[in-house]
């Protein structure tokens, strides 16, 4: 679940009398684009920016990450799913209707990666089905490696989550994800990688790690 101000004081002087100041001033760096919620859902553009999750029910997910809206945390998950952190954690607290989470190699929504925790990077992206957003404490600066994927839009998540991502491709997977907070029988990623890297489905899924889960808010005692 990263900031400038500056003040010209001309003494008396006009622009009129001070052609350099007036040049400074024509030559201000432009207003940057308003930022967009449009997603290119086409899986052939930036392929290394789409996210790719092979899970235990057998099928794909696709997630266009989104540099542009939240860049540090768009970073982290690529650095995370590099080292192959994600592979074989479970889907740790998945609501009908509301979201599924994952991320937390713990599986009990209290864990992280051994990396520092992030600065929020909250934008105006709304929570709509198919978004995928960090997981966090009640403290804003505290998402690391947990994610959700919305099942159904939550505009209430807007401005107080990081919205990084969305789903292109097979949100039927998603929908078909364990419920429970925990599941009994939790769906795992069996591989997550990035779509630039052409690595091909799992033949098999391995076997899940014996974990102790647990409940937790959206995302436990560590993440929410």
């Amino acid at each position: 679940m990263n900031r400038r101000t500056f003040a010209i004081f001309a003494l008396g002087l006009s622009l009129v009398t001070t052609p350099v100041l007036a040049q400074k001033k024509d030559a201000a760096a432009p207003a940057p684009a308003p930022m967009s919620a449009a997603v290119n859902p086409d899986p052939a553009f930036e392929p290394e920016n789409i996210l790719v999750l092979d899970l235990s029910n057998g099928g794909r997910v696709m997630i266009r990450l989104m540099p542009a809206w939240a860049p540090g945390h768009v970073d982290r998950v690529k650095t995370l799913t590099a080292q192959g952190f994600y592979n074989g954690v479970v889907f740790h607290r998945v609501i009908d209707g509301f979201m599924a989470q994952t991320g937390d190699p713990t599986g009990t929504g209290q864990g992280g990666s051994p990396m520092p925790d992030l600065k929020a990077e909250f934008n105006f992206m709304p929570h709509v089905r198919g978004t995928v957003s960090m997981a966090r404490t009640d403290q804003p600066d505290t998402a690391n490696s947990q994610f959700f994927i919305v099942f159904y839009p939550r505009f209430a998540l807007d401005h107080r989550y990081t919205n990084f991502g969305r789903v292109i491709a097979g949100m039927d997977v998603a929908d078909a994800i364990v419920r429970g907070e925990p599941p009994s029988s939790p769906t795992r990623i069996v591989q997550a990688s990035l779509l630039s890297e052409n690595k091909p489905k799992p033949a098999a899924a391995p076997a899940p790690a014996a974990i102790n889960l647990s409940p937790d808010l959206l995302s436990g005692a560590k993440q929410n």
